[in-house]
């Protein structure tokens, strides 16, 4: 019988085989020289992975500066300090809130139970206001009518850009008193931007549409190809959605499934800013009911403008691909 160091990776002490042995078939002798190459192989890994983690260690020690912070007078050693190079970005999230509550006392916004980010100045029916409020997740705002809460909203998410945060509170019914939310991320884009939201309750149907102001800033009328007046362009807008528009002067009009004109307000566009239209009011069952309206928010002045209004420029309106939605809240029962 074979020796039992035959079948492993060493010779017999001496380096010689045993004497009066019988030569091996050249079979036996190809098999042992093969597991003599696999031992030398796992060998070798197992060597260059120690190397390889003993290189990483030294990697990441250069990735790292240490700095030893003495103590003076006691002659006591400080604490070591050590410092990584990669730092956390802080963006800016502008929260932008419009009260589409409609009732007759305004409301104050609170981050937890003590943080009171409308000051001394609430928000008022159909007010919308930018707080920088440096949102975290995990913050609750609670809406409040006096000292009594109206409902709370919780951040469950944040977007790891620059980004205006809107958020509108408005009634959930025509019958009960209780409050809903809507919420949007406006993204980082050249155009302007318009989000289009609908809080009206009740059994009247209206539709909006965005036209070209009839007149540019210093009252020179619009001109076409012949140099005659041409009619403002008009696109119509769909509720829950969000547009980009170029910069420009124009009017929001609000008609009903007639064509009668409900409600006008002015949009003046600007490049990066970010607008919301609202169509607001109730027809209450119980309690007083307020009419159809349109806010829109913000409203820069005229002269601010270009020199051009967005007529002649193409189209107007350009979905960007983006609907409405709770991006970075969640609304707490």
């Amino acid at each position: 019988p074979r020796s039992s160091n035959e079948a492993g990776c060493h010779r017999p002490p001496g380096g010689q085989p045993p004497p009066n042995r019988r030569a091996r078939r050249p079979s036996a002798v190809a098999a042992r020289l093969a597991r003599m190459a696999v031992c030398h192989v796992t060998a070798a890994t197992i060597l260059a992975c120690i190397v390889a983690a003993a290189g990483a260690a030294t990697d990441k020690m250069l990735l790292r500066h240490t700095s030893q912070q003495r103590g003076s007078g006691s002659g006591s050693g400080g604490a070591l300090q050590v410092d990584g190079f990669v730092k956390m970005l802080d963006f800016n999230h502008k929260l932008r809130v419009c009260n589409a509550y409609p009732f007759a006392a305004a409301l104050d916004i609170y981050r937890g139970k003590e943080e009171r980010l409308t000051g001394d100045s609430p928000m008022p029916y159909k007010a919308c206001r930018d707080f920088q409020a440096n949102l975290k997740v995990g913050d609750k705002l609670e809406f409040r009518i006096g000292e009594a809460s109206a409902g709370t909203f919780s951040v469950s998410d944040l977007p790891h850009s620059d980004a205006v945060l809107l958020l509108v509170i408005h009634r959930h019914d025509s019958l009960s008193t209780a409050v809903s939310f809507e919420s949007h991320v406006f993204a980082n884009l050249e155009n302007s931007q318009v989000a289009v939201i609908d809080t009206y309750k009740g059994s009247a149907r209206a539709s909006p549409k965005i036209v070209d102001a009839s007149k540019v800033p210093g009252g020179k009328q619009v001109q076409g190809k012949e140099g005659h007046a041409s009619p403002p362009r008009s696109e119509e807008l769909r509720y829950d959605s969000v547009v980009a528009v170029n910069p420009g002067v124009y009017e929001v009009v609000l008609d009903d499934q007639e064509g009668k004109e409900v409600a006008r307000n002015k949009l003046v566009a600007l490049k990066r800013e970010s607008y919301v239209v609202l169509r607001i009011g109730v027809e209450a069952k119980q309690g007083p009911s307020f009419p159809e309206e349109l806010v829109v928010f913000p409203h820069p002045d005229d002269d601010v403008v270009p020199t051009r209004s967005g007529a002649g420029r193409g189209a107007a309106v350009a979905s960007t691909g983006a609907a409405l939605v709770a991006a970075f809240a969640a609304v707490l029962a």
